[in-house]
């Protein structure tokens, strides 16, 4: 019988020994690193028509609350107006919830000229900043009500508000930790942040929709108080009716778009193209 060469032993081994290594860094390949995945033209369309409507979407409803805040409601002051300093509340709010929530979310999930590093600093940049306007916007209807002597906390819209800035709060301080601090340890908490991945993306989505509620509900609470105000005209009235109607009907249409983007998978089923499966 003839015997094996030695340097066919050599080279199983090679293979055999480093096989373990290979398919690690397999696993590790995230989906848009990875040649198999790459989009076809019909993808790309689908992603430039969600990019641009979501955009013009979340500027536009700022827009329009604006308008509505400024020829409607008589526009701003601080606490020499208490009736115009509550008309901050709405801007600041549907501003860092909605609007600059909304880039974050969109850019995380969508972004793709970029590392991932910096797509992570850019959402963690537009949550960073919409964390002032929710600030103000707390203090100014605050401040209104009080000088107005009306009571806080005594409806649905601001039950759900509390718990929509509790849940952000919580949020940015987990993810700030979770997803930055400790790449310090890259390697070591990489099951750690693997586990948190799809619970900050699950509950960052329900904050989304919970800011959507109090927004829409707020809106209803404002009508409401407004409809028999003295000094308006009825068609006043009506235009201002069908304004705070479209600011509502924009709301819902950006959290179906936003919850579109971030779950929708337009890739082979076996990649990982799901945001709650990025770290």
């Amino acid at each position: 019988m003839k015997p094996i060469d030695g340097p066919f032993i050599d080279e199983l081994n090679r293979l055999f020994l480093h096989r373990p290594n290979f398919m690690k860094s397999r696993i590790k390949k995230r989906y848009e690193e990875d040649p198999d995945n790459a989009w076809n033209c019909c993808s790309w369309c689908e992603y430039l028509l969600i990019v641009i409507l979501s955009t013009i979407l979340l500027v536009g409803v700022l827009v329009l609350t604006l308008f509505w805040v400024m020829f409607y409601r008589d526009g701003f002051a601080w606490s020499e107006s208490p009736k115009q300093q509550f008309n901050l509340h709405p801007i600041l709010m549907i501003a860092g919830f909605i609007t600059l929530s909304g880039f974050s979310i969109l850019i995380y999930r969508l972004c793709r000229c970029v590392k991932h590093i910096y797509v992570k600093l850019i959402h963690m940049f537009f949550h960073a900043v919409a964390i002032p306007c929710i600030a103000l916007g707390f203090i100014s209807v605050f401040a209104s009500h009080d000088a107005l002597q009306k009571v806080n906390f005594y409806s649905l819209h601001s039950w759900l508000g509390f718990v929509t800035m509790g849940m952000f709060v919580l949020q940015f301080v987990i993810g700030f930790f979770s997803f930055l601090v400790m790449l310090c340890c890259e390697n070591k908490t990489y099951s750690c942040r693997s586990a948190m991945v799809p619970i900050h993306a699950s509950l960052g989505l329900a904050n989304f929709w919970l800011a959507i509620a109090s927004s829409v509900t707020g809106l209803i609470e404002k009508e409401r108080e407004t409809v028999n105000e003295v000094g308006v005209s009825s068609e006043n009235k009506l235009v201002e009716h069908y304004i705070t109607s479209a600011i509502g009907v924009t709301l819902v249409t950006i959290g179906i778009i936003v919850t579109f983007a971030v779950r929708r998978s337009n890739a082979p089923a076996s990649a990982k193209v799901y945001v709650t499966e990025r770290i």
